[in-house]
């Protein structure tokens, strides 16, 4: 799909024009809802649309809110794992790395709006499935069934974040009707669950080549599993688990580094990714999103090298604003080959890209705590096509769900459910194995095996902070620092102020 991801932010400016002789005409410079929704090239490129919004969630934007990557801040820099240069970065990252939130800070009104953009591009998707169109049964099937795992998803990432957000199922077209109340988990998870379960009747189980990239069926059965272990229904989760390892299309790779290499994208391990483009026209950072006015020179590239790679003299001239800790290095076992892939550190061979190619010594003194972020750079990533002509951008496809990480939360499943220990076992010491370390002891405490397994496995991708608050550690974690209104983040202000009463901010903020 990445060579097909397509920008369609303009499809839903329609409208018509009428003029004062009542003669309704056509614009020459816009699709309108009579004339799109038709084909299924009409609907795959809608489909492609609602995809868009995930890309925008890393997005930076000199409009709209001046998102500057705004994701990462919400689900890494807020962790144990990063901290935020003190000099460098920006000081609302510096704020969130203190565990300072305001629902008035830029980070929960960018996502939010991502998330919820996403969800009204999908229900567009089904709405006019329901029309006058040219498609078979067959294609509104499939097209339905990708337009609700879309729906649940976004929905998914706003449970995580905001814990009751609202539940958007229909389009609204009332001008006073467009503020939707908070909804109860309950119902969150019974819409979830519902809309994952049609996509997986719905979808098929692997695209052709043309199409690498869009959910699967085996994709939404995976999410059925990981949203049955956030509902803490063990055994509805267990079954999911059961059959995607023992059925699906999904394995380990045998070398961890490769899972996150440019020419591997979509590989057997990734169940989900965020789809990145090329540099097809425009290499500025700031039209990657697609809700810049700019956004037909748009290529839809990351700007995880921008932000991430170091500064403070180093080559490149990036930004260097988050960094590895020291406590996450701590966290890895001796002879951890993971440690490698996933951050720079003294010894090292550095890679980075300006227009210049440079490939030199890492200096600890270019990062405020020594190391740098490696994992979807390094060796693999300084090839060609991976980066903007400029450097700003790579296009590298962020992997959002791995079968490694699967793997850990059918362990925890089984450990939490009363299942067969002995499965979930084998299903840490496959990824233990992978790394290079031994399998856990006989008498290994699973509970704690796991969740050691999960921070070093997924170091430095955007999973730690929602174990955190899921496991209830955020005192363990943080110490005094820690509240336990932190176990949700705050409602945008904006989105509070806008809806006339119906929208209930979270309790501490």
């Amino acid at each position: 799909m990445k060579n097909i991801y397509l920008l369609f932010a303009s499809l839903f400016v329609l409208g018509t024009f009428s003029c004062s002789n009542e003669l309704d005409l056509q614009p020459l410079d816009r699709l309108t809802t009579e004339t799109f929704y038709k084909t299924r090239a009409d609907f795959d490129g809608a489909v492609f649309a609602a995809y868009s919004s995930i890309q925008d969630f890393y997005g930076t934007s000199t409009e709209t809110l001046s998102e500057r990557g705004e994701y990462w801040k919400i689900s890494m820099t807020i962790t144990d794992d990063v901290a935020a240069d003190a000099v460098l970065s920006d000081q609302i990252s510096r704020d969130i790395d203190a565990l300072l939130i305001r629902s008035s800070d830029v980070p929960y009104a960018a996502v939010y709006t991502q998330i919820y953009e996403g969800v009204y591009r999908a229900n567009l998707v089904i709405q006019n499935l329901a029309g006058e169109n040219e498609l078979t049964d067959a294609d509104k099937t499939v097209l339905s069934a990708e337009a609700k795992f879309l729906r649940a998803w976004f929905h998914f990432q706003a449970m995580k974040l905001f814990g009751t957000p609202p539940l958007a199922l229909e389009i609204r077209t009332g001008i006073n009707d467009q503020a939707l109340p908070n909804a109860t988990q309950e119902e969150l998870f019974a819409a979830i669950l519902a809309d994952f379960a049609d996509a997986a009747a719905g979808l098929p189980e692997v695209w052709d080549s043309s199409n690498t990239g869009r959910a699967t069926a085996w994709a939404a059965k995976s999410y059925i599993g990981k949203v049955n272990v956030w509902k803490e229904d063990w055994a509805a989760a267990i079954t999911a688990f059961e059959d995607v390892v023992n059925n699906g299309p999904y394995q380990l790779l045998t070398d961890y580094e490769s899972v996150f290499a440019y020419n591997n994208e979509n590989n057997a391990e990734s169940i989900f990714e965020v789809q990145y483009g090329g540099p097809f026209s425009d290499d500025n950072l700031w039209v990657f999103d697609d809700t810049h006015s700019e956004d037909f020179k748009a290529s839809q590239g990351t700007g995880r090298g921008w932000y991430w790679d170091a500064s403070n003299g180093a080559p490149g001239g990036k930004l260097g604003w988050w960094a590895p800790t020291q406590d996450l290095v701590d966290a890895f076992e001796p002879g951890d080959a993971r440690l490698q892939t996933i951050l720079y550190q003294d010894g090292d061979t550095y890679y980075s890209f300006d227009g210049t190619r440079y490939e030199l010594p890492y200096d600890t003194s270019w990062s405020s705590t020594s190391y740098t972020l490696k994992k979807y750079r390094g060796p693999v990533n300084a090839v060609d096509g991976n980066s903007s002509p400029n450097g700003q951008a790579d296009f590298n496809n962020e992997r959002w769900f791995r079968f490694a990480e699967l793997k850990l939360l059918y362990a925890e499943a089984l450990i939490e459910g009363g299942g067969d220990l002995g499965i979930a076992k084998d299903q840490i010491d496959d990824i233990r194995v992978r790394a290079g370390l031994l399998p856990l002891d006989i008498s290994a405490d699973l509970t704690q095996a796991m969740r050691q397994e999960k921070r070093v496995e997924l170091a430095l991708e955007p999973h730690r902070w929602f174990d955190i608050t899921r496991w209830g550690i955020g005192s363990q974690v943080f110490g005094a620092a820690w509240n336990d209104r932190f176990e949700v983040l705050p409602f945008p202000l904006s989105e509070i102020e806008r809806s006339d009463g119906k929208l209930v901010q979270n309790q501490g903020y």
